[in-house]
């Protein structure tokens, strides 16, 4: 059997455009997923010792003099945590970070990782980022810590997409978990829209709800809009046609469908860590 580093040396990364063509995605029958286990890790790991090691592996692809899109939530802080400790080693030298989020900023800063911005970097060699949900063709939810517009546009800009995440993230299909898929709207009319969404997927079971604070108030992200979360009894039957009719919403920013993007996902379980890729 190949070794792990030998494994991941052969990922390779198509460019992919922003424009219509995005929304065609590769058929199962010719999509490769490989996969390769290292030993179990002990059976008392908690879910964030998993979603440690899922970072500390994924950090093995980031090499000194890279631009790299530092992702958001609880799993990405532990590669931006990684990140900084070997900057601060010395084992990593010249990196720049584009965070996806006002919290990674902070992090990143805290731990002195250089950071700038698209405006300066609109290519980047690599981006690490956490997912919510992962399907068999590595498609992914993500956004359910609020931060998915930036975060999609720094991980469409990178070269490579390599997601961290731990077993529980894994369905059968998008929407499968009944957990929260976002959309970000502009905060004008919110609820013209929420009722949009309601009945884009009545079909399916969705429930559409106005995220809020503990307080009560809306929800409101970085970039001043406000998230929809789309709640399914059912997996999203035709994901890539949902988010086309999704973004063809006036009113709609972006959503959380992740899709075609990825280009490797690693995932820590009960039976060790595991690199999934195209």
């Amino acid at each position: 059997m190949a070794t792990l580093s030998h494994h991941l040396s052969t990922i390779h990364h198509r460019h992919r455009s922003r424009t219509a063509t995005r929304h065609i995605l590769r058929t199962p029958s010719r999509l490769s997923i490989k996969a390769l286990s290292a030993p179990s890790p002990s059976p008392a790991l908690t879910q964030d010792d998993l979603k440690r090691l899922a970072a500390e592996k994924a950090v093995e692809y980031v090499q000194s003099g890279m631009v790299l899109g530092l992702g958001t939530g609880s799993t990405a802080a532990f590669v931006v945590a990684k990140i900084g400790e070997l900057l601060k080693s010395g084992q990593l030298k010249n990196i720049v970070g584009i965070p996806t989020s006002k919290r990674t900023e902070q992090q990143a800063l805290s731990l002195g990782i250089p950071l700038s911005g698209l405006d300066d970097h609109p290519s980047l060699d690599l981006a690490i980022d956490g997912a919510d949900e992962v399907d068999p063709f590595l498609n992914l939810v993500k956004g359910r810590g609020g931060a998915l517009l930036r975060e999609k546009m720094v991980e469409a800009a990178s070269d490579k997409f390599v997601v961290v995440a731990d077993e529980t993230k894994l369905v059968d299909g998008l929407g499968g978990s009944r957990l929260a898929m976002p959309v970000e709207v502009v905060q004008f009319c919110w609820k013209y829209n929420l009722g949009r969404l309601t009945e884009l997927f009545k079909d399916e079971g969705c429930e559409a709800k106005l995220r809020l604070y503990d307080n009560g108030k809306p929800y409101v992200t970085d970039n001043s809009n406000y998230i929809i979360d789309l709640y399914f009894e059912t997996p999203i039957k035709d994901p890539m046609g949902a988010e086309k009719e999704i973004s063809l919403l006036e009113g709609v920013v972006e959503h959380g469908l992740f899709l075609d993007m990825a280009t490797a996902v690693i995932i820590a379980g009960k039976d060790g860590v595991s690199v999934k890729s195209k």
